[in-house]
């Protein structure tokens, strides 16, 4: 269960990680967005509307960060091994609790011990394809 718990631990940091910094490019982008709009609508003003012209140069940099890191596709891949640990967790937690420890068997532990590796085998094998591709989707 340790280990579980450690993957568990894990996928929950770098989830709140990706999630921190998916949502702060969406409220940089917006801010910019805002920002060069309100300036481009100022008129008879050259010095701001070359800033706002500016802070639109500024946001597409901004949104193509985003694509670039892919930060919301990892927080959504943790997310889902998240979940993947917890189940995995709660069913070992009530296969131990509902038998006497004499009555454990080896092979159902192994089996679930076999999911512990697939889960771990699944989020390497998403993230190495992901890293080839280049893409943002996970």
């Amino acid at each position: 269960m340790v280990r579980i718990e450690r993957g568990n631990h894990y996928a929950r940091t770098r989830k709140r990680a990706f999630m921190g910094r998916a949502s702060s490019v969406r409220l940089a982008s917006l801010a910019l967005s805002v920002a060069s709009t309100i300036i481009l609508g100022l008129q008879d003003l050259d010095f701001w509307a070359g800033l706002g012209f500016a802070l639109v140069a500024v946001a597409t940099v901004v949104n193509t960060v985003e694509p670039f890191f892919a930060w919301r596709s990892r927080w959504v891949l943790m997310e889902e091994t998240q979940y993947n640990f917890y189940r995995l967790r709660d069913e070992l937690s009530y296969y131990v609790a509902s038998n006497r420890p004499e009555d454990l068997e080896v092979a159902k532990i192994r089996e679930m011990f076999d999911e512990y590796q697939r889960i771990w085998g699944e989020l390497s094998t998403r993230w190495r394809e992901y890293r080839r591709s280049g893409s943002p989707g996970l």
